[in-house]
């Protein structure tokens, strides 16, 4: 029978593993786990993003993912929940189970602390959106998303697509679309590599730039993966174009910058899709190829 897709429903445990009692007794430890994609990730590196860098500060809870992008990190027992795990996908090391082959660039991913059961392009907008936003809960920013993404409303953002694409079901096809855009938002993360990245190290400030100009355009984004049109489209043409022209003017010396002009409210749905002959298509609030949005 199939079965609806939830974060709830992928990997997620926590297990509490007492210590030693006495003096010498060690700290109480945990184990999350979780699923990594944009298709499952092999080989990614994932961590407990402590200090907010997105970048692995040599003593931050690390590991690998395995088959079918799935990790397990050991962390001490306070730390569940509070922080954010962070994903690099690495160039040549990396195989992106869509393909099976290796990815070319590096490119990094996260999840809202407490919610790391499923790392994807999504899962980094809700964070990014929350980052942004003092204040936005998860529910909020995935309503948010979900009117972006024209999904109906019983659907499960964090959920895992991958999966759910693959189960005959109500939602299938809502599935296969949010794994086609999650798709290519990566490869406009990945895509921008030589400008956010630097080896392992990410320029905060260029990354968060980064992800608002892709949430000002995903619902033009979703569209154009809804109607099978790849990263060599006109519209992807000239959003990497312009992405890689922003984000070259900002100085890589620069701050991290507030950006929550670039995530404003999103909770209205017909702002964003309204019926264009016989389908949903973005309108109002979204930006075309040439009304692309800059910083404010």
């Amino acid at each position: 029978m199939w079965k609806k897709v939830t974060a709830a429903a992928a990997i997620l445990t926590v297990g509490i593993i007492a210590g030693c009692g006495g003096g010498g007794g060690t700290a109480p430890t945990a184990t999350v786990s979780g699923v990594v994609a944009d298709g499952y990730l092999r080989g990614a590196e994932v961590f407990l993003d402590r200090n907010g860098t997105y970048q692995w500060d040599g003593t931050e809870p690390r590991t690998t993912t395995g088959p079918g992008g799935t990790y397990s990190l050991t962390v001490p027992a306070g730390d569940v929940g509070r922080y954010p795990v962070v994903v690099r996908a690495m160039a040549g090391s990396t195989v992106d189970e869509d393909t099976g082959q290796a990815v070319q660039n590096d490119y990094v991913m996260s999840a809202p602390a407490g919610a790391g059961s499923f790392v994807s392009p999504l899962s980094t907008m809700v964070r990014e959106k929350m980052e942004a936003t003092p204040g936005m809960t998860m529910t909020q920013a995935m309503t948010q998303l979900r009117n972006q993404l024209n999904m109906p409303a019983g659907m499960d953002l964090l959920g895992d697509y991958v999966a759910g694409s693959n189960q005959t079901g109500p939602y299938q096809t809502q599935y296969r679309n949010m794994h086609q855009t999650a798709q290519q938002m990566a490869a406009l993360m990945a895509g921008q590599a030589g400008l956010v990245m630097s080896g392992s190290s990410v320029n905060k400030g260029r990354y968060r730039l980064m992800m608002g100009q892709i949430n000002q355009n995903l619902p033009q984004i979703a569209n154009n993966a809804y109607q099978g049109m790849g990263m060599g489209s006109a519209f992807m043409t000239t959003m990497q174009s312009q992405l890689q022209t922003m984000l070259a003017a900002m100085t890589s010396t620069g701050g991290f910058g507030n950006y929550s002009g670039m995530f404003r409210n999103m909770t209205t749905l017909h702002y964003f899709w309204n019926y264009s002959g016989s389908r949903m298509q973005p309108t109002g609030g979204t930006m075309g190829v040439s009304g692309m949005m800059g910083t404010r």
